[in-house]
């Protein structure tokens, strides 16, 4: 498997794999791969953050993050959103999710990006560090349940105190 960044010439096959890959998650509106298109047409989408995992010659998982807004107590900071996470079905369960995180996070921190939130099942991505933002200091002013909405330090201490809202709109 290699993971690189994706082109324009990846779109529809990633609107696929995002399609296919919601169809069976806990936390989905179905609409997944249509969120996908309208975050690369925002000012807020970072392309050298997109990612694929490519495998037998296709693309079998996907990962973005974008710019994403937190209201703290000393003002407005940009940090980032993990939305979509993919992986085809036939895929699972083989650490391509976890690798796509890994590859994106090393690529945000070197772009000096210091967190990232999500929407998601809270079981998995605990796995690889993630927790519920309340845990910062945070409040959700998103209409998506509490235990759906997690974050993570990419540098150790920068959500500490935050005091914070943060509003995830899909």
């Amino acid at each position: 498997m290699k993971i690189r960044v994706a082109t324009p010439n990846d779109y529809d096959e990633i609107y696929q794999v995002v399609k296919e890959a919601f169809k069976t998650a806990q936390v989905s509106d179905g609409n997944e791969q249509d969120f996908v298109v309208a975050l690369r047409q925002k000012e807020t989408f970072i392309p050298e953050l997109e990612l694929v995992a490519v495998a037998d010659e296709k693309i079998v998982g996907h990962v973005m993050l974008s710019e994403q807004e937190v209201k703290a107590k000393d003002g407005v900071r940009n940090f980032l959103l993990l939305a979509p996470l993919s992986v085809s079905f036939d895929y699972r369960n083989q650490g391509i999710g976890g690798a796509l995180m890994e590859a994106a996070f090393k690529k945000a921190v070197a772009m000096e990006h210091h967190a990232v939130f999500l929407v998601g099942n809270p079981d998995y991505y605990a796995r690889y560090g993630f927790r519920q933002i309340a845990t910062f200091g945070m409040k959700n002013k998103s209409d998506i349940p509490d235990q759906f909405i997690l974050g993570q330090e990419l540098i150790s201490g920068v959500l500490e105190d935050l005091e914070g809202e943060l509003e995830i709109k899909e």
